[in-house]
């Protein structure tokens, strides 16, 4: 299993309004999901950074299947 390649997928969401950021997360969650399928290894992290810029990414400290978020 190679761990390495997922430490560099991440995704930026950036939204206007509150509305959209549901679908917008959801979206980039899906694609990580599908990407984790082919070599899984860990789970995803949802950070925000500021309001309306979110980073979507593989975090090995999040167990593979799983979804955690965190507000910086």
């Amino acid at each position: 299993m190679i761990h390495g390649r997922h430490r560099h997928d991440a995704l930026t969401v950036v939204v206007d309004s509150a509305r959209e950021l549901d679908s917008a997360l959801d979206s980039a969650i899906g694609t990580l999901q599908e990407r984790a399928l082919a070599n899984p290894c860990c789970g995803i992290l949802v950070t925000r950074e500021e309001p309306g810029q979110y980073t979507v990414a593989f975090d090995e400290s999040v167990p593979f299947g799983v979804t955690h978020q965190r507000c910086t």
